[in-house]
């Protein structure tokens, strides 16, 4: 066992309740069977009185305002949401409006049940640090009621030497709103041949849409459509599978100002609505400029996808549709750079093996090459990443998590070729990490797990959730963890 090489930090993030969101509610929403409750709450708002009114608003601004960012304009907003279901709403004050999306509003503790499966990147931001510094972004998983996933940030500074800080993540929060995308004709085209899609209403549309296009345009083009197709007895199902297929790809941003610890990256379609997980970042180098790309699992509380998104500065963010065998299933890991000209992948499509798969020239994700599958005792149940592979002298790093009995997860590492990944030229013999005493228990017990870590200054630096309750800090000297390393790894 190798777990000696990894030393622990004394720094820990716990869930804090106090971080909450303003979420729309709806009564009558949440029951078995929907019915609003909506027209009768506004008709009771609406018949209180002048002074009554401005009390409860006063009072409800007072209680909850410092709590979040411009708490009367979210009112606002949730009242326009619901304005429709108010057969008076031209008779309401401005201040009835305002009470009325109160009425709509809740607060959402967005890490109250968990804190987890953190990735490490270096931060947008490197100004007022001191030799031997660098200021790291990550991002984490946290869980709130219902076992909602959304993705939150924190700011640390590492060094020098093994030194950590992390920055207060007090402030409120901001979840990060919807702004106009340009949409990509090929991952359109990838999405509907995966679905097996293709008749003419579908070769109309394609061939009408431009590379690039806005909604407006998608909606044109769909507008235009000729009568003799939609009257087609798969037209209407056409239409809808294109608006669905065409909604996976979406922007969004946060207000200038917002520290990066404000911003909550919230699920925005109904394929992300039951959670956004465990986003594995990375600062990739392989175009005109670095940019900021991260894999995530949607999950619509039956299913799951693969989503990428690309922020050029942590603050703007454009998420779209992994298509292609080689995105199927969790756990997909970006290169930080193209190899040999190509976009690799770690992935594992069939559940249980690290593959390696390669993005074509339609934008899907190909069948991947096998490179490591469960075959030691601490992993005999499934194996997978634990973030992008790590540019080494010796060949990329990747740090791996296996699962062994009593479902406990472990972490490990492999080392492939430089140009040649597909190759494993090393591995490390047993565990680098797994759950000390005081960290098997908590919301998931009997896990150490991470989205990705980082070299600094000859260190690995490795976020981790302990078993969903906490996320630790370990490091490991980089030419100890390769000398540790077994360089004729046995046949799978």
């Amino acid at each position: 066992m190798t777990d000696v090489l990894a030393v622990r930090q004394d720094v820990t993030l716990t869930p804090d309740p106090r971080r909450v969101v303003v979420k729309l509610f709806v009564p009558g929403e949440d029951a078995a069977v929907v019915r609003t409750r909506a027209r009768a709450l506004i008709e009771r708002v609406a018949h209180l009185d002048d002074e009554e009114t401005a009390r409860l608003l006063r009072d409800t601004l007072e209680r909850f305002g410092a709590r979040h960012r411009d708490l009367a304009a979210t009112f606002q907003h949730h009242y326009d949401l619901v304005r429709h279901r108010a057969a008076r709403t031209g008779h309401l004050s401005p201040t009835s409006r305002l009470l009325v999306g109160a009425y709509f509003s809740h607060e959402y503790a967005v890490e109250a049940a968990a804190l987890c499966n953190p990735s490490m990147v270096a931060h947008p931001d490197q100004s007022g640090l001191s030799a031997g510094q660098l200021r790291v972004a990550v991002s984490l998983r946290q869980i709130g009621e219902g076992h909602l996933s959304s993705v939150g940030f924190a700011s640390a500074v590492l060094g020098p030497g093994r030194q950590l800080t992390v920055a207060d993540r007090s402030g409120p929060l901001v979840v990060g709103q919807r702004t106009g995308v340009r949409h990509r004709r090929d991952l359109l085209v990838a999405g509907l041949a995966e679905k097996d899609c293709d008749n003419e209403v579908t070769a109309t549309v394609l061939d009408a849409l431009p590379d690039r296009y806005d909604e407006a345009t998608f909606e044109r083009v769909l507008g235009d459509l000729p009568p003799d197709l939609l009257s087609r007895s798969t037209g209407l199902d056409t239409l809808e599978h294109l608006r669905r297929t065409n909604a996976g790809s979406y922007a969004t941003a946060f207000p200038a100002g917002t520290a990066l610890h404000e911003r909550v990256l919230w699920p925005a379609t109904p394929a992300e609505s039951n959670g956004m997980e465990d986003a594995r970042f990375v600062l990739f180098t392989g175009g005109s400029r670095p940019v900021y790309r991260a894999t995530y699992t949607a999950y619509d509380g039956r299913s799951i996808a693969t989503r990428a998104l690309v922020s050029p500065d942590l603050r703007h963010f454009e998420m779209t549709p992994m298509r292609g065998p080689g995105a199927r299933n969790k756990g997909i890991a970006l290169f930080p750079r193209t190899v040999g000209g190509r976009h690799l992948a770690l992935c594992r499509a069939d559940g249980e093996t690290i593959g390696l798969t390669v993005l074509d020239a339609d934008n899907r994700w190909q069948h991947p090459v096998p490179l490591h599958g469960p075959r030691d005792s601490w992993e005999l149940i499934q194996v997978g990443n634990c973030g992008s592979p790590i540019e080494t002298e010796a060949g990329w790093l990747v740090l791996t998590h296996g699962v062994g009995p009593m479902r406990r997860y472990a972490i490990g590492a492999l080392l492939l070729d430089l140009r040649r990944p597909d190759r494993v030229i090393a591995y490390l013999p047993g565990v680098l990490l797994a759950p000390e005493r005081s960290e098997r228990d908590g919301y998931v017990p009997n896990v150490v797990y991470s989205c990705g870590g980082l070299i600094h200054d000859g260190e690995l630096w490795l976020p981790y959730g302990a078993s969903d309750a906490r996320v630790g800090f370990a490091t490991v000297p980089v030419s100890a963890l390769l000398t540790a390393m077994a360089h004729a790894p046995p046949e799978h």
